[in-house]
C-alpha cells in the first residue's frame, strides 16, 4: 500500500510540474532579418526544447521589417541590423535597454558548383569579375537589407552600377529562400551570387569564392530588441539571453557569422 501511495504521489507531482511548465510556456513572435535566418532555424528548436516556449518566426529584409513595425505590426522580438534600430528606438517602439548585439556577417561571392572560381585578389580583379560575368544575382537594395545596400554602394564606388544593373537578374522576395542569390546561381539562372556569407553557405550546389576584397568589405551587425508592450516580454528576454550562451556562440560560428562580444 505504501508503495502504491508513493507512486501516486510521484505521478501527482509530475503532473503538477507539467502543468506549471505549460502555464509558463509562451509563444514568442519573432520578426527577424534574413541574415539571421540560418542561425535561428538551428537555434530556435534548441531554445524551445530548453525552455518549453515556442517560436513563431518570420524573416524579411531589415528595411522591410522596420516599415512593417512602423505600420502597426506587433511582435515580441525584432532581430535586424543594429543601424536599423535607430528609427524604432527614436519612435519609442523598442523597450529601453533591450537592444542586444548578437552576430555580425560579411559579404561574399559564390559561383555554381564546379565552375571556375574568378580572381578576386584585388579591387581591380573584383571589378573585372563583375564586368565579365554574364549574369549576377544580388539582393534588392530597395528592401533595406544589409548586403543589398552595401553591394549597391560598392558598385557605385567602382563606377559600374549601370553595367551590373543591366545583367542583374530579377529580385525576389527576401523571405523566400528560393529567391535568394545563391539559389539563383545553383539552378543556373546567374553566373555569380553576391550575398552575405552565411546565406551562401546554406545553399547546396554552389561554391564560395571568398569574401569581398578588404577595401570593399562591409561588416553587418545584427541585434535583437523587445518591442515596447510585447505580450511575452519575459520569454522574449529569455530568447535573447539564450542567443548569447556558449551553445549559441558555437552555432553562430558554424553558420559563418561572428558572435558579438559581451
Amino acid at each position: 500500500m505504501t508503495g502504491l501511495l508513493l507512486k501516486a504521489a510521484t505521478v501527482s507531482l509530475m503532473l503538477q510540474f507539467i502543468c506549471i511548465v505549460m502555464a509558463q510556456a509562451a509563444e514568442v513572435k519573432l520578426l527577424g532579418a534574413v541574415g539571421m535566418r540560418e542561425v535561428m532555424l538551428d537555434l530556435g528548436p534548441k531554445f524551445e526544447r530548453a525552455t518549453g516556449h515556442t517560436l513563431a518566426m518570420t524573416f524579411d529584409a531589415s528595411g522591410v521589417i522596420v516599415r512593417r513595425i512602423e505600420t502597426g505590426e506587433t511582435v515580441d522580438v525584432i532581430m535586424i541590423l543594429r543601424s536599423s534600430f535607430e528609427r524604432l528606438t527614436q519612435a519609442g517602439t523598442i523597450a529601453p535597454g533591450s537592444v542586444t548585439d548578437l552576430a555580425s556577417s560579411i559579404a561574399a561571392v559564390a559561383v555554381r558548383h564546379g565552375a571556375t572560381k574568378p580572381d578576386m585578389s584585388s579591387v581591380e580583379a573584383f571589378k573585372r569579375m563583375l564586368l565579365d560575368a554574364r549574369s549576377i544575382a544580388r539582393p534588392n537594395p530597395a528592401d533595406g537589407g544589409a548586403s543589398g545596400v552595401h553591394i549597391e554602394q560598392v558598385l557605385k564606388r567602382l563606377g559600374i552600377l549601370d553595367e551590373v544593373k543591366a545583367k542583374t537578374i530579377a529580385f525576389g522576395r527576401p523571405g523566400d529562400p528560393e529567391a535568394m542569390p545563391g539559389y539563383k546561381v545553383a539552378v543556373g539562372r546567374a553566373d555569380i551570387a553576391l550575398h552575405q556569407l552565411q546565406e551562401l553557405l546554406a545553399v547546396s550546389g554552389i561554391d564560395i569564392v571568398g569574401p569581398f576584397p578588404r577595401d570593399l568589405q562591409g561588416v553587418f551587425m545584427f541585434s535583437a530588441g523587445i518591442e515596447n508592450g510585447a505580450k511575452e516580454a519575459d520569454a522574449a528576454r529569455a530568447l535573447i539571453n539564450f542567443l548569447r550562451t556558449p551553445e549559441a556562440t558555437d552555432v553562430i560560428k558554424a553558420k559563418g557569422m561572428e558572435p558579438a562580444t559581451p
